[in-house]
C-alpha cells in the first residue's frame, strides 16, 4: 500500500477516495477534502469492506481514507485491501478502538496512520499534509541521481561475534549518512535480532514470504517491510522455535529481486549456516562483510569461509573486519599471528566498547547512532564508505589471495596452538 521511499508516479489516479460509516466523519472529511481542492464526492459511504469491494475493480487513489469502525476483524480487514489496493496508495485508517497494539499492528501491516474517532479537522489536515510528503518522495532532488544498487552481506564466522550488530548499524548509515533508502534484510528465522536492535516488532512478513513465495511482489514487499524511518525499512522474524521453516531457498531470492526493485541497498544478515543451505543468496551481493575475532576458532572459520566465498562469490568485494577487539595484548591470538594464518590482512578493527553497546541496546538504536563520539563510531562510518564506494568506483582494491591450499592454512594454526598450550601450562 504505502510508499514511504519513492513515488511510484500516480499522476494518473485519483489523488483522494474516502469510505467512511457515519455522515458526522464524512462531514469533517467534506470540509479538508474542499480546502485542499479535491473533489468532496470522493467521500463513500460503507466503510472499509465497501473500500475493498470497490478498489477490488477500479483503481487505487494517491490517498485512501477508510473508516474501520464496522470492522469486527480490522487487522483481516486491512490484509484484504493490501490484496487489492495498488503499491504507493497511501492509506489512512480510523476507527474508535484506542489500542496501541491495534495501532502498531496497523502500522506495520502497511498503513501510514491511524486517527482515533471523533477526529477534528486538524488532526486530518495533519495526516493528509504527511500522506502528500509521502507520495511526494525525498525533498531537495535527493532521488534526482539513478544510483545503482548496492547489495550487501554480513557473515559473522563465529556465533556472537556481533555481524547482526554491525549489519544494523550499517543499514542505518548508509540511510544516514548516504542519503540511500535501505532495506535490511535479517535470515536469522527464528532468532533475528534486526528488529530488536531497532525498537522494532518484527511483524509476519518474513515468515509468510517463505510459507508462500507465490506471494512475493513490490506490494507484498511495501506491506510486510517495517519502517524504522524514513530512509531504513526492516525485514526479520520470530518464528515460533517449534516450527521449522521449510523451504529450498526460492522465497529469498525472490525477496532480494523485489527489495532490489523497490530500494537503493539491500543489507542482508546472513547466518552462516545459511551458506550451507542456500549458496546461490550470496551470487549477487556485490560486497561481503566476514566478521571475525582473534580467536583460535574464528581464525579456522575465517579461512574457511574465505574460502567459501572465493569459490561462490568470486564477484563480490570481500571486507574482513575483526570486531570486539580489546585494547593491549588481551586477544587470544594477535594481530599478527591471526593475519599470518589467514594470509590476508584485515580490513577494519573495532574495538571493544562494552557500555557503548549496552547503552545502544537499552535505548533501541543502532551502535553507529550511539557510538558517534567514540572510537568505535568513526570506523563506522568508514565501513560504510568502503561498501559505497564498491559500486562507485571508490573501493579499494581487495587484497590477493595466496597460493597456498586451504588445508596448508589450517595446517598453519598447528604452529599457533602448540604455542598456546605452552604458555597456558
Amino acid at each position: 500500500m504505502n510508499a514511504p521511499f519513492h513515488s511510484r508516479g500516480s499522476a494518473l489516479r485519483d489523488p483522494f477516495t474516502a469510505y467512511v460509516c457515519d455522515e458526522a466523519t464524512a462531514d469533517v472529511l467534506r470540509l479538508v477534502v474542499g480546502e485542499l481542492g479535491w473533489p468532496p464526492e470522493k467521500v463513500n459511504k460503507g466503510g472499509l469492506r465497501n473500500a475493498v469491494q470497490s478498489l477490488s475493480v477500479s483503481a487505487s487513489p494517491g490517498i485512501l481514507f477508510v473508516d474501520m469502525s464496522e470492522s469486527g476483524d480490522p487487522l483481516n480487514d486491512i490484509n484484504s485491501l493490501a490484496e487489492v489496493c495498488e503499491p504507493g496508495t497511501v492509506v489512512i485508517a480510523a476507527g474508535q478502538v484506542n489500542d496501541v497494539r491495534l495501532y502498531r499492528d496497523l502500522v506495520a501491516s502497511g498503513i501510514q496512520d491511524y486517527l482515533l474517532k471523533p477526529f477534528n479537522p486538524d488532526q486530518l489536515r495533519d495526516a493528509f499534509a504527511h500522506a502528500q510528503m509521502t507520495l511526494a518522495g525525498p525533498r531537495n532532488g535527493e532521488q534526482a541521481i539513478d544510483r545503482p544498487h548496492l547489495s550487501t552481506a554480513f557473515i559473522g564466522v563465529r556465533g556472537g561475534v556481533g555481524a547482526s550488530t554491525l549489519a544494523s548499524s550499517i543499514a542505518w548509515l548508509f540511510g544516514d549518512k548516504t542519503g540511500r533508502t535501505t532495506a535490511l534484510l535479517d535470515l536469522d528465522i527464528h532468532f533475528g535480532t534486526g528488529a530488536l536492535a531497532l525498537d522494532l516488532e518484527p511483524g509476519r512478513g518474513l515468515t509468510d514470504a517463505i510459507e508462500n513465495p507465490s506471494r512475493i511482489d513490490g506490494l507484498f514487499i511495501e506491506r510486510a517491510m517495517v519502517k524504522a524511518n524514513d530512509r531504513l525499512a526492516v525485514l526479520s522474524a520470530e518464528a515460533p522455535i517449534t516450527q521449522p521453516l521449510l523451504t529450498d531457498g526460492s522465497a529469498f531470492h525472490q525477496l532480494q529481486e523485489e527489495i532490489r526493485a523497490a530500494f537503493e541497498c539491500t543489507v542482508v544478515d546472513l547466518p552462516r549456516s545459511m551458506l550451507i543451505q542456500h549458496p546461490h543468496l550470496t551470487h549477487d551481493m556485490q560486497a561481503v562483510v566476514v566478521v571475525t575475532e582473534f580467536t583460535l576458532a574464528a581464525t579456522r572459520d575465517t579461512i574457511r569461509v574465505l574460502s567459501w566465498l572465493k569459490t561462490n562469490a568470486p564477484q563480490a568485494r570481500i571486507i574482513l573486519v575483526a570486531n570486539r577487539v580489546p585494547a593491549g595484548a588481551m586477544t587470544e591470538i594477535s594481530r599478527k599471528d591471526f593475519e599470518g594464518s589467514i594470509e590476508r590482512a584485515v580490513d577494519i578493527v573495532l574495538p571493544y566498547d562494552q557500555k557503548t553497546a549496552a547503552q545502544a541496546a537499552k535505548l533501541g538504536k543502532p551502535l553507529a547512532e550511539v557510538a558517534k563520539t567514540t572510537k568505535i563510531g568513526p570506523a563506522l562510518v568508514d565501513l560504510a564508505q568502503r561498501l559505497v564506494g564498491v559500486v562507485e568506483g571508490e573501493g579499494a582494491v581487495a587484497p590477493k589471495a595466496s597460493g597456498k591450499s586451504l588445508l596448508g592454512k589450517i595446517g598453519d594454526l598447528k604452529s599457533i596452538l602448540p604455542a598456546k598450550k605452552q604458555k597456558q601450562g
